[in-house]
């Protein structure tokens, strides 16, 4: 499967780098107009199984869409533009979709996966991502767990190793860097337990409050 990396510049470089070793991957550049609406766009792209797009204008966007091939779009215009974009092609990453190629894809990246070693008195021996980020945060951070102690400190200093590693503007539209730390955190734990539910249940209370927070910030409540 060959992926498609469509970018006006300013991100996507690091998930390019990440993603074209575990799949043929090219870099496509397009222009960011600087005007708000833009009629008759051209947008020649290179044939490609999936586009992922970077792109921080939404006709640019919607002129990848237009390509009927499937999109994971890496910036977000919001629902309206969602159900807009799904209206011209239904090949668009979203909730409760099933499209063969943007599903191999999330077979390597998405929601973090771990295969974790861990000792009884929860020293991390070796943490191997099944799973994680396409900007390569995921494998950065978790290749310093190894040899640290799982505790409360411990995670929250993941958390931010998390951010940090990640490139995604502080209040921009890529994604959420705090619920992306708190989610790793989570699956972290959740791998630790599943081979030591003994040293998994040492940071229960401090995984129930990270629940709740991320339920609080995914559903605004």
């Amino acid at each position: 499967m060959k992926i498609g990396i469509v970018s006006d510049g300013k991100f996507g470089d690091r998930a390019f780098e990440v993603i074209r070793e575990r799949f043929p991957t090219e870099w496509i550049m397009a222009l960011f107009p600087q005007s708000i609406m833009v009629d008759d766009l051209e947008l020649t792209l290179p044939e490609c199984d999936l586009y992922i797009s970077y792109v921080r204008h939404p006709d640019v966007a919607l002129a990848i869409i237009e390509k009927k091939k499937p999109v994971i779009l890496g910036v977000s215009f919001g629902p309206g533009f969602l159900r807009q974009a799904k209206a011209i092609n239904e090949d668009i990453i979203a909730p409760l979709t099933w499209v063969p190629a943007i599903n191999e894809f999330a077979k390597v990246f998405g929601k973090p996966s771990f295969e974790v070693k861990v000792q009884e008195d929860g020293t991390i021996e070796n943490v191997r991502v099944i799973r994680g980020s396409p900007c390569g945060s995921t494998v950065a951070a978790s290749a310093e767990l190894h040899g640290t102690r799982l505790s409360p400190e411990q995670l929250q200093h993941y958390g931010l190793r998390i951010c940090h590693f990640c490139r995604a503007p502080r209040f921009g539209k890529t994604c959420n860097k705090e619920i992306a730390g708190l989610l790793h955190a989570r699956e972290l734990v959740h791998a630790i337990s599943t081979v030591s539910p003994a040293v998994g249940a040492r940071v229960k209370s401090f995984t129930d409050e990270m629940e709740r927070i991320i339920d609080q910030k995914i559903t605004g409540g």
